[in-house]
């Protein structure tokens, strides 16, 4: 009998079929890469102007990138990498504001602390008793110059009295209470006085000028005593009945006031230019002709000659 090969038929299975786990792969990947596209997001919302714009330049020019940030993809604060620097790399990650807005938003913080300044200088009259009396002599607003406080005489209540300089008894009392707030502040303090249009005849050569520079005075050592320190204050002047408060009534009481001004930075600085300086014209200044005089005078010791005693009758100053 012919002996037969025998044939092993040797089928290959697969585990699961279309039931199998590779899908399982792809869908981890998936979820990976939406996880990574939902965090990029994130930080692009949350991330600052410069933080992207440091981004993208690494981005465009991952080699020769110097527009900010670091210069390594990932910068883990001590990783092993070596980075040459240059003072380019370093001037390149400062942040450079412009003056101008430095000065803008200074300005800004200084108009809101003249606008909480005016908020407590509310509370105050609210809460002081004084004030609260005489609170419907007190005006305060806000200038180009700072906040104003402006302390107006009314009908049958002047601060001063007529034609002189010593304060009421009840003014004295306002200042006080007013020096408090006034001087916690680091601001300058500037003092005007004002008179109404009715001249001064009590004196000869003594004028609304000169009353409204008292008065203005009186009330700087009034602030003084109160608690404002001397070196707050930067300018006491009078100017008279030359800026009414009610031009229609030049002889109104309203007109006669004292004006306080918590000044600004600028205004301070105005006034600190305007008193200082090189002038134009200086008329102290010596000729050429009359130094080449004094300089021959000094050579020559007609200097030392000692001068003639004046008359016994003759006034000399």
């Amino acid at each position: 009998m012919e002996e037969r090969p025998i044939i092993v038929k040797r089928v290959k299975k697969v585990s699961g079929g279309h039931h199998g786990g590779s899908w399982k792969v792809a869908f981890a990947d998936f979820a990976t890469a939406m996880m990574a596209f939902f965090l990029v997001l994130w930080l692009t919302a949350t991330a600052t102007p410069e933080q992207i714009e440091a981004v993208e330049g690494y981005f465009r020019d991952p080699v020769g990138f110097t527009e900010g940030g670091s210069p390594n993809p990932v910068d883990l604060e001590g990783s092993a990498s070596v980075v040459e620097s240059s003072q380019a790399d370093i001037a390149d990650q400062q942040i450079v504001i412009e003056d101008e807005t430095i000065e803008e938003l200074a300005d800004t913080l200084e108009q809101r602390q003249m606008e909480q300044l005016f908020q407590d200088l509310q509370e105050q009259i609210e809460q002081s008793e004084t004030l609260q009396e005489f609170k419907d002599q007190l005006l305060i607003d806000i200038t180009d110059e700072g906040l104003r406080i402006q302390i107006v005489d009314r009908s049958q209540r002047p601060m001063f009295d007529s034609g002189r300089a010593q304060l009421k008894y009840y003014s004295q009392d306002i200042l006080f209470e007013l020096a408090k707030p006034l001087g916690a502040v680091a601001n300058k303090l500037s003092i005007t006085g004002h008179t109404d249009a009715t001249p001064f005849s009590g004196r000869p050569g003594y004028t609304n000028w000169e009353l409204s520079a008292e008065r203005a005075n009186t009330a700087r050592r009034a602030l003084v005593a109160g608690g404002v320190g001397s070196d707050q204050i930067a300018r006491v002047v009078g100017l008279s009945d030359s800026v009414l408060f009610d031009q229609s009534n030049p002889k109104a009481p309203v007109n006669r006031r004292i004006s306080i001004i918590v000044l600004n930075k600028k205004a301070q600085k105005d006034i600190r230019d305007n008193a200082g300086g090189q002038p134009l014209i200086d008329l102290t200044e010596p000729s050429a002709a009359e130094r080449q005089q004094a300089q021959d005078k000094l050579e020559s010791g007609d200097w030392f000659q000692p001068k003639p005693e004046p008359d016994a009758e003759e006034l000399s100053w």
